[in-house]
């Protein structure tokens, strides 16, 4: 048994597929420690109550000696108090017919609120990983409401993208992905995001368009063939980013890809929450500086944070 003092993490949207294939990973060590007891509030709306009971019965069943206490809730204020870590995946899903802004006008109440509840209830040192899309402007509209807690203490998951990106490129080139470390993901979580290899040493590929635009499309061409979003790669890529974000940190000469707060880096605007790469170290990032970006990288670039202003300002921001 461990002498660690449990980390008190909460899961919106708990009821749904991508915590399913998360929890697992979380209650084995996988993502804070083989020693790291952790406590989970389970948080999802009324009609997910049920399926979240029945979560509870296998995660029971499963014998996780790490799984401190678990707690079911569908009350926020509950599920936030008091907490370490905020995982959100729960928000309203895309429905046939609704363009971006629709997407954002329902979001920004909810993530409204989820900001107000996390600045009233948890501790001020929270670190918070929003995964619900639009996840780059719900991650702004949290971190405008909770205050109290520093800017830099809440990302978005581009690591997905990334880890996508290192996939196709192991495919395309035969090379492991230990052999594939700086790829960089540029700006927001959708088709305009920029998947830039220049920065690979000594690795090329013979068509760069067509691999972008697979990377782009990647989560509409698993919808497309398995009827479902994309959930075991993005609870994996959720572990990922956690892990090297506040645990692990990143190996010497390696980079990774978060959504965090921009801060001026490479021209960007301020006031955004922009994919850049990013090194990780003692539970903190810092991004890369310094980078060459060619032509194609700036202009990709810019189409990504033309996208980003629109929708803060569709947010009200």
């Amino acid at each position: 048994m461990s002498n660690k003092s449990p980390i008190k993490i909460v899961i919106s949207g708990a009821a749904g597929q991508i915590a399913y294939s998360l929890l697992p990973m979380l209650c084995n060590g996988n993502v804070f420690g083989k020693d790291q007891p952790i406590i989970l509030n389970l948080l999802d709306i009324p009609s997910g109550l049920e399926i979240m009971k029945g979560v509870a019965l296998e995660l029971q069943d499963s014998g996780y000696e790490l799984l401190s206490d678990l707690n079911l809730t569908i009350n926020p204020i509950i599920a936030f108090k008091d907490i370490d870590i905020a995982i959100l995946l729960g928000g309203f899903p895309r429905r046939e017919g609704m363009d971006r802004k629709d997407l954002i006008d329902k979001n920004v109440p909810i993530f409204k609120s989820m900001g107000n509840i996390l600045n009233e209830h948890a501790k001020s040192t929270c670190k918070v990983l929003v995964v619900a899309n639009p996840a780059n402007t719900n991650c702004l509209v949290t971190l405008k409401q909770a205050t109290n807690i520093p800017k830099e203490n809440f990302t978005c998951l581009t690591m997905l993208d990334y880890n996508r990106a290192k996939g196709e490129i192991s495919r395309l080139t035969n090379k492991t992905l230990d052999q594939i470390n700086k790829v960089v993901i540029w700006g927001n979580h959708s088709k305009t995001q920029y998947p830039d290899i220049s920065h690979l040493d000594n690795i090329k590929i013979l068509d760069n368009n067509e691999f972008i635009k697979t990377i782009q499309t990647r989560g509409d061409q698993i919808i497309k063939l398995r009827k479902l979003s994309s959930a075991m790669s993005a609870a994996k890529a959720i572990s990922d980013h956690l892990r090297i974000w506040l645990v692990d940190g990143t190996q010497e000469g390696e980079y990774v890809s978060l959504g965090v707060y921009s801060n001026g880096a490479y021209g960007i605007s301020n006031d955004i929450i922009f994919s850049f790469p990013c090194e990780c170290k003692n539970g903190d990032y810092t991004i890369v500086g310094n980078l060459t970006l060619n032509q194609d990288t700036k202009n990709g670039i810019l189409i990504s944070e033309k996208e980003l202003l629109d929708e803060k300002k569709a947010a009200g921001y």
